[in-house]
């Protein structure tokens, strides 16, 4: 087999995992609806425990203004993906038995599980993006690996997912994730710019050289981004809340997650990696 095949093959493989880490409320008992707490404010119209069926929530287990959550008050739910944890718990985890059916104890179990496997699921999607970086194949093996045991972990018993040290996991992750970074920004032009954890709400980026910058964990919440050049720009943990991106080129832009684009304001003509697909609420100018 070729190397242009194989390259092609890795491809659809990629794509292939990346469509099963999206969020398929067909095959989900509405765990996020369910299972996750959230408080009064700007992003939802009400508060609800952990537990706590939203009031929104179907019988069958759809939620009764998914088409108006923004206009209802509910942009939290609309910038929020669970990264495929939702069928995984539901269908694999508890074999397609749902929280309504059984003993309490069977629904605390289960929203206990969920957001384990969320960030599981996350750390799948990271590394299924790593593989997907030329750049990185001095660690391809060791992703690979790292892939396989966190596969195996998303797939354990309920009882041993709710054991389950998942923050040392993640570090163990983050020290090949960040090996592939530098990787894929060695040779981006203009790399050098630091931007890790850094406090950017609000800044005025509009235009900025942003090439291979590494903006892991910055906080640029309402940023203005328009026009700013992002490619090959490393975003894993950028909170991006109402970032300005219109007209941004985010071309090569690795660990970018739907839920931190959908939370981000932008235009028809800000320029998106592969991995994810433009909200439906922008609007602009192409």
């Amino acid at each position: 087999m070729t190397q242009s095949f194989r390259m092609l093959n890795a491809m659809r493989d990629h794509t292939a995992a990346r469509a099963e880490l999206r969020g398929d409320c067909e095959r989900c008992f509405g765990l996020c609806c369910v299972a996750l707490p959230f408080a009064a404010s700007a992003d939802f119209a009400v508060g609800k425990d952990a537990g706590t069926p939203c009031r929104n929530l179907r019988d069958d287990h759809r939620c009764g203004i998914h088409a108006r959550l923004r206009q209802k008050g509910f942009t939290g739910c609309t910038v929020y993906d669970c990264f495929g944890a939702g069928q995984q718990v539901s269908q694999i985890t508890f074999g397609g038995r749902d929280w309504r059916q059984g003993p309490a104890e069977h629904a605390r179990r289960m929203f206990d599980v969920f957001p384990v496997v969320r960030q599981l699921h996350e750390l799948l999607w990271y590394l299924t993006e790593a593989l997907a970086l030329p750049a990185a194949r001095p660690v391809h093996p060791d992703l690979r690996t790292a892939l396989e045991r966190t596969e195996e972990l998303a797939g354990r018993t309920p009882e041993e997912l709710a054991a389950l040290d998942v923050a040392a996991h993640r570090q163990e992750v983050n020290v090949l994730l960040l090996r592939t970074s530098e990787l894929a920004r060695s040779g981006a032009k203009g790399r050098g710019k630091d931007r890790r954890g850094a406090d950017l709400v609000g800044a005025r980026l509009r235009g900025a050289d942003l090439r291979g910058a590494t903006l892991r964990g910055a906080c640029l919440i309402a940023a203005d981004l328009t026009g700013a050049d992002l490619r090959g720009a490393d975003l894993i943990g950028a909170d991006l809340r109402a970032a300005d991106l219109t007209d941004a080129d985010l071309t090569g832009a690795f660990f970018l997650t739907q839920p931190q684009l959908n939370a981000a304001r932008g235009s028809a003509a800000t320029r998106l990696p592969e991995s994810v697909t433009r909200p439906g609420h922008w609007t602009g100018r192409l």
